[in-house]
């Protein structure tokens, strides 16, 4: 649908304009119910379906929870760390590093991650800063409050749309190829504000979309309804654990043959139940037939059986959310070893490594969107932007070092190269300072190398035949190194 700009562009929308925000607003709220449901799970604020068997009517209220889908959102999202931006062609990185942290890109991105595999998708929009020579504005929007709009033939956004609600006014933003709408609802009607014709011939807009489809371009969450099943499920069964401690946690008594008398105190009055249960001492007389009442109790409540079955829904959740078992509670008699727990990670590192490889197209585009918006042109096609991450893996500081150095001794990298850094652990800052520490050594060897020269020169006999000029600046230990 294409948006045609009204003769009274700052009064009211076109039909079209008009026509797409209802659309898009309309796809808004249709998803929010089913985005909500998911954030309930992630916070541990469901509703668990009750069976209307176990419960007693007195503990109707009685709410249970286990995080098990926050747990398993939060242990992949942990190893998404984005790093730093760079040019592939090694070239000088300010301009991007200053973008990022003028918007606190690294950070920022640390929550968008988190909606992402939260909802199943997470939305980044791109635009100009605040004032002349301001850097671009970058924001992650979550899907509670932002729509879009994809054309899977082109691969690119057409419309987008993002609501909120500031003093008591509902305002939405409308973004379309050449210009950027914000209106706001006025007597049930759309009211504009202003109109920013950017002419950028696309919208500043893309999807952070978490297990795409190329039949579901928008994404689905990692709660998925198999997580949910499992979620409630386990907490029907801590709910049966409580009912249990309520009713059979105490082992129930009974007297056989005892007379009126044994429960009532010294004045003649009915003991309560609850007396007559914890005393310490119970002395019954006999009947009139000579017989002591019979006294025994029912076997306790056991509710190891209960615990067996959350077991097994904490293996079922594992295989769910790729997770090792011992980070739902799961444990069993023999420790795992560290080999052992490094294989249970497998599946969760290789998970890790897609999002990664997804991600990054995300993030390397919002770059380019954002030098876009900067410089008025698009960075030429052939500059690559790359994104860095830090190894989602957990492997130790030795084996990062032993593996830099094997290639290092095979010939295979320079040893004074930036790439033996990396793969040795070090962060981007890190790598940065040492880049600086190698500079300022060489430069002290080299100043200490000429001094030595010059003494050298200055002890020689004033006879003797002085070198030439080009052999002092020039050669290994000259001046031409200052």
């Amino acid at each position: 649908m294409t948006a045609t700009i009204p003769e009274l562009p700052l009064l009211s929308l076109s039909d079209d304009e008009q026509q797409l925000l209802t659309a898009l607003r309309s796809d808004l709220l249709n998803q929010r119910f089913k985005l909500e449901l998911l954030d309930s799970y992630f916070n541990g604020e469901q509703i668990v379906r009750d069976l209307g068997i176990s419960i007693p009517p007195q503990l109707k209220g009685l709410h249970t929870v286990i995080g098990w889908p926050r747990i398993g959102v939060e242990a992949l999202e942990q190893r998404l760390d984005l790093e730093a931006f760079r040019w592939a062609d090694g070239s000088d990185t300010s301009d991007l590093d200053e973008i990022a942290e003028a918007n606190d890109w690294y950070d920022e991105a640390s929550l968008g991650h988190l909606d992402a595999l939260t909802y199943g998708r997470e939305y980044m929009a791109v635009g100009s800063g605040d004032g002349d020579g301001a850097p671009p504005l970058v924001t992650f929007e979550s899907p509670l409050d932002m729509t879009m709009f994809w054309d899977a033939r082109l691969r690119m956004v057409t419309s987008t749309l993002r609501e909120s609600v500031e003093d008591s006014v509902r305002i939405v933003t409308l973004d379309l190829p050449n210009q950027k709408i914000l209106a706001a609802e006025v007597d049930g009607g759309w009211e504009v504000i202003d109109r920013d014709i950017h002419n950028l011939g696309m919208v500043p807009a893309l999807r952070l979309a978490n297990r795409q489809r190329t039949a579901d371009r928008i994404g689905k969450s990692e709660i998925t309804p198999e997580v949910m099943s499992i979620t409630d499920a386990a907490c029907r069964r801590l709910m049966g654990i409580e009912v249990a401690a309520e009713f059979f946690g105490a082992p129930q008594r009974y007297i056989l043959g005892a007379s009126e008398s044994a429960f009532q105190d010294a004045e003649g009055n009915a003991k309560s139940a609850w007396d007559t249960y914890i005393g310490r001492v119970l002395a019954l007389e006999r009947d009139e037939d000579g017989q002591v009442p019979t006294v025994g109790a029912f076997t306790a409540h056991d509710p190891s059986g209960q615990t067996k079955i959350i077991d097994l829904y904490a293996r079922i959740m594992s295989s769910q959310l790729s997770v090792p078992p011992h980070m739902l509670g799961y444990t069993s008699d023999n420790p795992a070893s560290a080999d052992a727990i490094r294989s249970a990670e497998g599946a969760l590192v290789k998970k890790a490594e897609r999002r990664i490889r997804r991600f990054s197209a995300t993030h390397r585009d919002a770059m380019r969107l954002a030098l876009w918006v900067r410089d008025g042109e698009p960075p030429p096609k052939e500059r690559r932007i790359e994104a860095v991450w830090r190894n989602p893996a957990t492997p130790t500081i030795a084996a990062q070092t032993d593996a830099a150095v094997k290639m290092v001794q095979a010939g295979i990298l320079p040893a004074d190269g930036d790439v033996v850094l990396e793969m040795a652990g070090l962060s981007e800052d890190q790598r940065k300072r040492v880049a600086a520490e190698r500079r300022r050594s060489a430069s002290s060897a080299s100043g200490g190398q000429l001094m030595e020269r010059l003494a050298a020169l200055s002890e020689q006999p004033h006879d003797a035949q002085l070198p030439a000029v080009s052999e002092v600046s020039g050669g290994g230990n000259g001046l031409g190194q200052q």
